[in-house]
């Protein structure tokens, strides 16, 4: 068997194999013959995409908390897909035909759906490829895809009912707009960069014959707004100031000119505008700014629309405008104020400015017509579902930031101006009347339209996010009909049990799918099921620094360059490639080069894996840094080798059956002990998703206690000739069994290390399985706890460690055996020693042990201290003489440079009579401790020289 464990421990050459024996065998498939059941729901990365750090940190928690439950006996079932990315997937192959000089537009909708659903096929699955790479233990046999035939059903059968409730409505509002794409855009789209801009201040002249409220004449006065888009002032509906704000009282309701154009427009009072911010009175654009919009409905303003959808002015604008670039439109808007002597002047400013995440471009709030959903009768259950416990929230936190977002909802604009998504099931006639149902079939029966009627489909797709909120069910093969209560796989899973997430899109996809499942399915008695019960967030992964990971910036990680090695060149490759900007490209590849000179590292799925446990805490932002993923691989290496010892002394040996507990020495007794209270902290940390906890526990553990303590304290026994047969037979079990036992816990975290251990050690204890991942998880046995073994062990821990940090200090070395004298030693110490002073003597290398008087003389010797008790080793015939009192010279010599410096102070006057009482005070008492060590030096110097 030992030649089966290699002696060198290499990640790439076991984890591949190992995914490979799972899937093969169906080891990741839920059973249903258990009582209780445990399902996540994978959140479905796009289908365009490649694992980012994001992925690998939330996958590592999924698929500790699935094998975790497995393990537990549990019917579980990890429910896996991917999202079609509206999108980024249509950007993707409108760039492929791009290079071959054909546009979408060329082919037509339904040729380049099927340029589509090519890609799809060809690459589509690199990102479940990846997940795979990670040892995620998904159901691969269920996975899904949210444009598959049955999700897509799922989608129009909850179109259409919101629909026919009244849910569901066509509007014209504004919108995020990408005038390159020409599509709506969800917040979640649309990245707002701190950019340098500039403040343009504007006069608005009151229209003549005007007198203030005073009586005071209004003529050749203005009123004076500053704005970032001087080109929709274009579209300005009025101007306005704060409501409490009395410097414009003698104003309100006046006209004002709207510059370059021959409209005038009201001055109004409202909350909105902020006094203390330029003037305090804010032109209003309703059709060009949400905040503006709302201002706009309250007073009932003119909404003029100045753009088309690819962001040029419109015939709304004036002639000299019309067909300009809203970019160039500023510039000419600019040099006309300042000519027509409007602009006052133009400032630096520091602001925020939206722009598409996927096309670059900024992005203009814009009033066009689009799907919505009524939110507000969807929200109340929802906010019910989490006070009333049904779904919670860890951390505990992140209840008060979904409740703020829900009790302040808007309507959801659902619509998006792509062709690559779930087509709207809608239809209009010739006169604009719209029909809603599931087909153009369903339309005309439902409508009792006639055949010859002309009907054409709604453009648009719905947004993606749509589809999402509905995956719970929509994967679980929910159909909205009675046959959903034979679905056995329905329900068992749902709800289903946890959903791990980022705290970012809580609302976007969180919130969503609370409301639609909660408004959709129901259980056998007509009570509506929520989509999970436990709601787990955890930050944001960022660099080692803190820094948030931009392509930009080159410090973007990719978890599978982590796992298996790349070098240099391949890395670049991989930041560069694609139809990114020439610039940006090369930035990439300066920051990748300084980063990684070298490349980067094999570290093998396990190491990355624990590091993102580790780092799961409640905080939300995660610090990854490579350091950690090192140490973690030297964890790997650690129970690597350990094995190797533990199969050397147990193979082919005879092994205990356990039942002789009598032969048990402290070191099993105590290490079996620490198993316990390990297996209890884990349990307890992974109920409460703290797998940092877990991590912590496991690792302190392994290395800590049986690594480090345990093997070493069996050494001796297992290489003693004259020790008893029994025993040793005993000692083999106990390090057999712990191991085991420590590879159950370690096995949701650590899956492949564990696996190929497990599989080489269980059948020597007699254990039955082909998988670990089907073992039981380890339970803790109370009985098993033995407090006094472990406060002896403490004790042996903690005197082994004071003679080896005396040998550090006098460099005695590691092999040479001391005589040792133990002074002021307790009763209870006393006790204990008789316990560990065998241990103790052998594994620190102790030639004879003594105990002295407190009153006693003792020669010159080193100590350590343990609470009141020392620990003395006598230094003659140990130490060089003269060595060691040139050591001691020099010791001296400083703590008189020390004291001398605070003598000096103490001596000065003005410091005495100026400095705080207590900083006096303080000086004196370094002095005079100062002044002990010197003592206990000339002492030990005096001593020295009469050796």
């Amino acid at each position: 068997m030992l030649n089966h464990i290699s002696a060198v421990y290499n990640p790439s050459s076991i984890e591949r194999r190992l995914y490979q024996y799972w899937e093969n065998n169906g080891y990741f498939r839920p059973t249903l013959d258990k009582s209780q059941s445990f399902s996540i729901a994978l959140p479905p990365p796009n289908v365009t995409g490649s694992l980012h750090m994001g992925h690998g940190f939330n996958n590592a928690i999924m698929d500790a908390l699935t094998r975790y439950h497995r393990m537990k006996g549990y019917n579980t079932l990890w429910q896996p897909g991917t999202d079609h990315a509206g999108i980024a997937t249509q950007m993707v192959v409108e760039r492929q035909l791009g290079l071959q000089g054909v546009s979408r537009h060329d082919l037509g909708r339904e040729k380049f759906l099927e340029k589509v659903w090519q890609w799809k096929a060809e690459s589509g699955g690199n990102i479940t490829r990846q997940i795979r790479r990670l040892g995620s233990s998904v159901d691969w046999s269920r996975e899904r895809f949210t444009m598959d035939e049955n999700l897509s059903k799922v989608v129009k059968e909850v179109f259409v009912r919101l629909h026919e409730e009244g849910l569901i409505y066509r509007g014209k509002r504004l919108v995020n707009w990408d005038p390159k794409l020409q599509t709506a855009l969800s917040d979640l789209e649309v990245e707002n960069r701190d950019e340098k801009g500039f403040m343009y201040h504007v006069r608005y002249p009151f229209v003549a014959g005007q007198t203030d409220s005073h009586g005071n004449s209004l003529d050749g006065q203005f009123m004076h707004i500053a704005t970032t888009r001087p080109e929709t002032i274009l579209a300005d509906g009025c101007l306005a100031v704060h409501t409490d704000d009395e410097r414009y009282t003698a104003v309100i309701g006046k006209m004002v000119h709207v510059p370059m154009t021959d409209r005038v427009i009201p001055v109004v009072t409202d909350p909105y505008p902020d006094p203390e911010f330029g003037t305090g009175c804010v032109k209003i654009t309703p059709a060009h700014d949400f905040n503006d919009y709302e201002v706009g409905k309250r007073h009932d303003i003119e909404i003029i629309n100045l753009m088309n959808l690819d962001a040029t002015l419109n015939d709304n604008a004036p002639e000299r405008y019309r067909g300009l670039d809203r970019f160039d439109a500023r510039k000419k808007i600019i040099e006309d104020l300042d000519e027509h002597g409007f602009l006052e002047k133009i400032e630096p400013h520091e602001l925020k400015r939206p722009y598409g995440d996927r096309s670059g471009v900024v992005v203009e709030p814009l009033l066009t017509d689009q799907w919505y959903i009524k939110i507000a009768p969807l929200a109340e259950p929802a906010i019910a579902a989490v006070q009333n416990g049904d779904i919670k929230f860890v951390p505990e936190q992140y209840t008060n930031m979904y409740m703020a977002w829900m009790r302040d909802i808007q309507d959801w604009c659902i619509s998006r101006q792509l062709w690559w998504g779930h087509r709207i099931p809608a239809w209009y006639d010739e006169a604009g009347n719209i029909y809603v149902a599931r087909d153009e079939d369903e339309v005309r029966q439902k409508y009792n339209l006639p055949a010859d009627m002309a009907l054409r489909q709604d453009e648009d797709v719905l947004d993606t996010w749509f589809s999402s909120a509905l995956w719970t069910f929509s994967t679980l093969d929910w159909t909205g009909t009675p046959a959903d209560f034979d679905n056995e796989i329905l329900q068992k899973f749902h709800p289903t049990s946890v959903l791990v997430t980022g705290f970012d899109i809580i609302f976007f996809w969180v919130a969503r799918m609370i409301m639609m499942t909660l408004h959709f399915v129901k259980d056998k008695d007509g009570k509506p099921q929520v989509p999970f019960h436990t709601v787990y967030v955890h930050g944001l992964v960022r660099d080692g620094e803190g820094q948030k990971m931009s392509k930009s910036k080159g410090n973007v990680l990719d978890p599978l360059d982590l796992i298996d090695s790349i070098d240099l060149e391949s890395l670049v490759a991989k930041r560069t490639t694609g139809l990114m900007n020439p610039k940006d490209a090369a930035k990439i590849e300066k920051a990748t080069r300084k980063e990684f000179p070298e490349g980067i590292a094999a570290y093998g799925t396990d190491a990355v894996r624990f590091t993102f446990c580790a780092l799961a805490n409640t905080g939300r932002d995660i610090k990854f840094d490579l350091k950690r993923v090192e140490g973690y691989r030297n964890f790997c290496n650690k129970i690597w080798n350990a094995t190797r010892f533990v199969l050397m002394n147990c193979e082919n040996q005879p092994i205990g059956s356990q039942a002789r507990q009598d032969l048990w020495g402290l070191p099993e007794q105590w290490i079996v002990s620490r198993l316990q209270k390990c297996e209890q902290a884990v349990a307890t940390a992974f109920e409460t998703y703290r797998l940092d906890l877990a991590a912590q526990a496991i690792y302190d553990f392994i290395w800590n206690e049986y690594c480090d303590w345990y093997v070493e304290l069996v050494k001796p026994v297992l290489n003693d000739k004259n020790a008893a047969d029994e025993h040793k037979a005993e000692i083999r079990r106990v390090l057999l069994a712990t191991l085991e036992t420590a590879l159950r816990l370690a096995h949701p975290l650590m899956p492949f290390i564990t696996e190929e251990i497990w599989q080489t050690i269980a059948p020597m204890l007699g254990i039955k399985g082909e998988t670990i991942m089907l073992a039981e998880y380890p339970v803790v046995n109370a009985e098993r706890i033995n407090e006094q073994a472990e406060q002896d062990m403490a004790w042996l821990q903690s005197l082994i460690g004071a003679v080896r940090n005396i040998r550090g200090e006098m460099g005695l070395g590691n092999a040479r055996l001391l005589p040792v004298l133990l002074q002021g030693i307790s009763d209870e110490q006393r006790a204990s020693l008789e316990r560990i002073a065998e241990q103790f003597k052998t594994l620190a290398k102790v030639e004879s042990l003594t105990i002295v008087g407190d009153g006693d003389e003792v020669p010159l010797s080193s100590q350590s201290m343990i609470g009141s008790l020392k620990v003395l080793v006598p230094m003659k015939g140990l130490i060089d003489p003269t060595a060691e009192l040139g050591r001691l010279q020099k010791v001296r010599d400083k703590l008189q440079t020390q004291a001398d410096s605070i003598a000096k102070k103490l001596a000065n006057e003005g410091f005495v009579a100026k400095a705080p009482a207590a900083v006096v005070e303080g000086e004196k008492a370094k002095l005079a401790e100062l002044t002990e060590q010197i003592a206990q030096t000339d002492k030990q110097m005096g001593e020295l020289s009469s050796l």
